[in-house]
């Protein structure tokens, strides 16, 4: 199957497809495509040498196993005997000539008719003459020849048979050992064989046409399969084809990139190609409850993608047990779309926000930290001047989260030895959050172990997830936090992962998670997740999370594939 700009049309002589009459090929045009491959002839060759070494092992083996009187070559017993000897070697050589293609169709036709007529002639004369009834085979091979040869030449071929059985005739009444000659039976089978190489030459130009007219038709097949091939290959969507027991049965190069997958997929089953998908449809045809368009992550060899499958069944009323037709969609493509629409509202949002809240709430800080300085407040006034400051530090830190998202620059993602880099940002952390020994550990990496990224956006990334990890392990009664490192099995991207022992987070709470605004938690803004993926993507990396088997959590950040580093910087 030709691939994306491998893809070649067949041609077969000239076409002009501008004009509808000129694709009705002339019966010249298909004659002379028929002379330029002639497989018509080599079959025809072929057949006819398979009839000649046939009828020479008959005739070998009647004379053998036959008594006095011998039924063939009664007359010349040695004649007839070396005869039928040379035409079947002449048939086995014939045979290999054919295969092998030594000499032209035409030449080796012409001199196979040539070699068929004087060893019939030869086997008639030793049987008797005309009376043995062998010239009918003249006939035969006359009229086959007239299929596959030039217009004039079976007439030709017609006349020297004619000939020579006519020389056989007279030579029989001159031989020492005198034959009966019957001229008017000769004149007779010669007629037949003209009217044989006359009759035979149509039908053989109308089989050749017909030939060439097929072959045409397979080319013009081949070309429709191969333009179906390259429009479905270019189309802009991705798309595979399963059939009832999740085996690929049509991809484009599209599809086959998004799934990760490298070569040809066809033939093999969707399992092996991307197992999450392949299990979503085996429920999707047991429930028809489920939605046809789910979403995957897929860590590919290149970037990670975040894919949206359309899921379209083909079988017969619509029903989810035939073969389906499956859209993958690059979600990360339509969610940048989207995030640019988003960027830019929130960008005039956050211009709005700026000017119209955050004053007043700086205000409301302000006047209700200079009402706690007075010295006549109760303790409940003085405990409602706190709510009024902690609620208003928590909209202002809202404020400067909405900012931070709009007004996000660009990534400059460089080369970074993780190792050093997260010691240095393991101390910070500690400090600043005042943390005891060991309660965020670096784990051991591979030397010298490198990564690709935008060191802010990573420290802001690691410094959030550190931070939650912190506050949901500190709910187990201790604090235990890990930094690992490591390249992933299957694909050497590297990874950094934080690891937590908190309580972990179930199903539901993993699905919403990285939407913006969504938090469990009071005084959370429900941004820092979002915020941290937005990060990721914006560096070609991805933000997994995992549960851990052992209690807690695990947020895995799967880097941009190391590979493709060194293809950009040459």
């Amino acid at each position: 199957m030709a691939g994306i700009g491998q893809t070649t049309l067949v041609k077969r002589g000239p076409i002009d497809i501008t004009s509808r009459h000129s694709l009705r090929l002339s019966r010249d045009a298909l004659l002379q495509r028929a002379a330029e491959e002639p497989d018509l002839t080599w079959r025809v060759l072929g057949t006819l040498n398979a009839f000649r070494a046939l009828i020479a092992v008959a005739l070998l083996a009647i004379f053998i196993a036959s008594g006095e009187p011998r039924v063939f070559g009664e007359q010349y017993p040695t004649l007839f005997l070396v005869a039928a000897s040379v035409y079947l070697l002449s048939s086995i050589i014939s045979a290999v000539a054919i295969r092998q293609r030594w000499a032209g169709a035409e030449l080796q036709a012409a001199s196979q008719s040539l070699l068929d007529i004087s060893a019939v002639v030869a086997l008639m004369h030793s049987s008797g003459g005309i009376a043995s009834g062998l010239g009918g085979l003249l006939i035969v091979f006359v009229g086959a020849a007239s299929l596959v040869l030039p217009r004039k030449f079976p007439l030709v071929l017609a006349a020297i048979a004619t000939l020579a059985i006519l020389g056989q005739q007279v030579l029989a009444q001159l031989s020492t050992v005198p034959m009966d000659a019957n001229y008017p039976a000769a004149g007779i089978l010669g007629a037949v064989i003209f009217a044989m190489a006359v009759a035979t030459r149509p039908l053989g130009r109308r089989i050749q046409a017909s030939e060439a007219l097929a072959r045409q038709r397979g080319v013009d097949l081949q070309n429709l399969s191969e333009l179906n091939e390259y429009i479905v290959q270019h189309l802009r969507e991705s798309i595979i084809v399963i059939d009832n027991d999740a085996t690929i049965r049509l991809s484009n190069t599209s599809a086959t990139r998004l799934l990760g997958a490298t070569g040809q997929i066809r033939g093999l089953t969707l399992s092996s190609i991307f197992e999450p998908l392949a299990d979503y449809i085996r429920d999707w045809r047991a429930d028809s409850k489920l939605s046809s368009h789910p979403e995957f992550t897929v860590i590919t060899s290149g970037d990670s993608l975040r894919i949206t499958a359309h899921l379209a069944p083909l079988g017969k009323g619509g029903g989810r047990d035939g073969p389906v037709l499956v859209f993958l969609e690059d979600a990360s493509m339509r969610n940048e779309r989207v995030q640019q629409s988003k960027l830019a509202s929130l960008g005039r949002l956050s211009a709005s926000i700026a000017h119209e809240i955050r004053n007043p709430v700086g205000a409301m800080s302000h006047a209700a930290q200079l009402l706690g300085e007075s010295a006549g407040l109760t303790v409940d006034d003085k405990r409602l001047t706190e709510i009024i400051e902690t609620h208003s530090s928590r909209v202002s830190h809202i404020i400067d989260n909405v900012l931070q998202l709009s007004r996000r620059e660009s990534s400059r993602p460089e080369r970074l030895r993780l190792g050093p880099w997260l010691e240095d940002f393991a101390q910070e952390f500690t400090a600043t959050l005042e943390l005891q020994e060991g309660e965020l550990q670096v784990g051991n990496m591979p030397e010298n172990f490198e990564v690709r990224m935008d060191k802010s956006h990573l420290r802001q990334v690691l410094w959030n997830l550190c931070d939650n990890a912190v506050k949901y392990a500190s709910e187990t009664g201790g604090i235990l936090v890990e930094l690992r490192a490591d390249h992933l099995q299957s694909q050497g991207r590297p990874f950094v992962e934080v690891r937590d022992h908190g309580l972990g987070v179930d199903t539901a709470t993993a699905d919403k998670m990285f939407e913006p605004f969504y938090t469990e938690r009071s005084g959370g803004t429900g941004l820092g997740l979002y915020i941290s993926r937005e990060l990721c993507e914006l560096n070609r990396a991805t933000l997994l999370y995992l549960d851990r088997p052992s209690g807690g959590s695990i947020f895995r950040i799967v880097f941009a594939d190391p590979d493709r580093w060194e293809k950009e910087e040459k």
